[in-house]
């Protein structure tokens, strides 16, 4: 399934900015950013519980937010880009 995760993390204060570093490192491990604070990652059902979990684990809910979309596994039809940046395949080669 493909799994939109987007995120709002403070930064007013250093624990905040390690948060945020924290959050998108983890994002990077399973998929593709494609906003700022924006990834898309093709994952299974239960990668997507474990992500879910640990990226839950690493915020401040009273800070800090944390936004999940599941595309499902016909997200093709669901996702319409237009402007800069090149699409890319989510289940091809991710090259880090």
């Amino acid at each position: 399934m493909l799994l939109l995760i987007t995120y709002d993390v403070s930064t007013q204060d250093a624990a905040g900015r390690r948060r945020l570093r924290k959050v998108a490192k983890l994002c990077v491990d399973y998929g593709q950013r494609v906003q700022n604070s924006v990834f898309e990652c093709a994952v299974d059902a239960t990668e997507a519980r474990l992500l879910k979990a640990r990226l839950a684990d690493l915020i401040d809910p009273e800070l800090d937010s944390l936004r999940f979309y599941e595309l499902g596994n016909r997200y093709r039809d669901k996702i319409e880009h237009v402007g800069a940046k090149a699409g890319y395949q989510p289940e091809g080669v991710l090259m880090v």
